[in-house]
């Protein structure tokens, strides 16, 4: 399973970017994928799911700031991230496990992208 992010870029503190996550072997709409980050020095944070259902979940540090979104159609799950600030950069990548469900994701999934840096600051 490859999963491919991009989107990732440099932008200043209150400005916005939009990830994109597809895979080309199934359509990502039928499982349930997250959204991570990692900055360096810290721990690997998920930070939003959406199910194949449609349910999201967010992490606190991007709850009403950062939405997260599937197109069918393309095979693609987006994460917009509003309001950005210097605390967001990191390392971006998606991820899967084949799961329909987002339950206990922010444990980690089987299988990632290989991530797509975003860095905020003026």
């Amino acid at each position: 399973v490859q999963l491919v992010e991009s989107g990732g870029g440099l932008v200043q503190p209150g400005g916005s970017l939009r990830l994109s996550c597809a895979v080309s072997e199934f359509p990502l709409a039928n499982y349930a994928t997250a959204w991570f980050r990692q900055a360096p020095g810290t721990e690997r944070e998920g930070i939003s799911c959406i199910s194949t259902y449609g349910e999201t979940d967010y992490a606190d540090s991007v709850l009403g700031r950062f939405t997260i979104s599937s197109d069918n159609s393309k095979s693609t799950v987006y994460l917009q991230m509003n309001s950005l600030k210097p605390e967001d950069t990191a390392v971006y990548y998606c991820a899967t496990d084949l799961r329909r469900v987002c339950s206990d994701y922010q444990g980690g999934m089987a299988y990632r992208g290989k991530g797509t840096l975003v860095t905020v600051s003026s």
